[in-house]
């Protein structure tokens, strides 16, 4: 049986595969509610996950892509001023629970920088040109959300937001898998046993995925019951950002004349947040927990479920009238 063979076999089947991963995590989660133990396999299997992605982008055009004035002015326009308006929108109906409220506004208003790249990729959308925005996004919901937070909640709320874990996030889940599969082609071009992992690993996105799946649900999912209240006020808002998030990405992308792929992209970014990076800054919030925690890995099972809906659907998506490139 041919690599390539187990490769179309794995995507064909990719769907199948991650609600497996899911069912099995809500189970394990269910049966043993000290999985979640398990929180510390989150980043490294993110890690890898992200690192079998890069390994199937073609990285020698990200410089290319980081020039694409368009494509990030689209990504701009829809992570941060589309979507927050969304989001300030959505959060009118909320109840008045200023720690409800921290905890929606925290993940809503932050743009994926992981394992968006994957899923990115696995909806056939410009998975090189999202990575090369990372740096940007990063650097940029940085200096927003204090804006938004100070507008929305007050300054108290808007001082809470530090630098730290965003840096840690981009270091250990975008720079480092990037310079490793940045090396292991390099190895790969110098040898036959070197290019023999690396086509090897090639068959590894699906199975990361879904690992990244189990792990993450199996994990969070014994928290929601400290805050169940909270999280069924939320979860209205998730379900409604996670059907709107994605239609407003792409009509921003339609606005900028952008074809297919780089329109899927915008469309994947806009729809998936930074929450396993945000949630550092909700511990740190005084008297926050359980409720802002809770709310906000609520947000990550809603995306989650999402993720595998958009990755069906996001290749049925048209270029722009008059518009054939991606």
């Amino acid at each position: 049986m041919s690599p390539q063979f187990l490769r179309d076999s794995l995507e064909r089947h990719q769907i199948a595969i991650y609600f497996g991963a899911i069912a099995f995590a809500l189970a394990i989660a269910w049966a043993w509610p000290a999985s979640g133990s398990l929180e510390p396999l989150i980043n490294p299997a993110l890690a890898l996950m992200v690192f079998v992605t890069f390994l199937q982008v073609p990285l020698a055009e990200l410089g290319k892509a980081f020039r694409d004035v368009r494509f990030l002015s689209a990504l701009a326009v829809g992570n941060f001023l589309a979507v927050p308006l969304l989001v300030w929108f959505l959060v009118q109906f909320l109840p008045g629970d200023p720690l409800l409220l921290l905890g929606v506004l925290f993940v809503l208003l932050t743009p994926c920088v992981d394992y968006v790249v994957t899923f990115c990729h696995l909806g056939r959308a410009d998975a090189k040109s999202l990575l090369a925005s990372t740096p940007l996004l990063l650097l940029a919901q940085m200096a927003l959300l204090p804006v938004y937070l100070g507008i929305m909640v007050g300054d108290e709320a808007a001082a809470l937001v530090q630098p730290e874990p965003f840096l840690h996030a981009f270091v250990v889940l975008i720079a480092g898998p990037l310079a490793l599969a940045a090396a292991a082609m390099t190895l790969a071009r110098a040898g036959k046993a070197a290019e023999h992992t690396v086509s090897m690993l090639g068959l590894l996105p699906v199975p990361a995925t879904a690992l990244v799946l189990f792990v993450v649900i199996a994990s969070v999912v014994p928290q929601l019951g400290l805050a169940t209240g909270s999280v069924l006020r939320a979860l209205p808002i998730y379900v409604a950002f996670a059907v709107a998030a994605p239609l407003l990405g792409w009509l921003v992308a339609r606005g900028f004349s952008l074809g297919a792929e780089q329109g899927r992209a915008v469309a994947f970014s806009t729809a998936t947040r930074n929450s396993l990076v945000i949630l550092p800054l909700a511990l740190a919030v005084p008297g926050a927990i359980p409720i802002v925690p809770a709310v906000i890995v609520t947000q990550t099972l809603v995306e989650l479920v999402s993720e595998l809906i958009y990755i069906r659907l996001a290749p049925r998506l048209t270029p722009a009238k008059g518009q054939g490139r991606s």
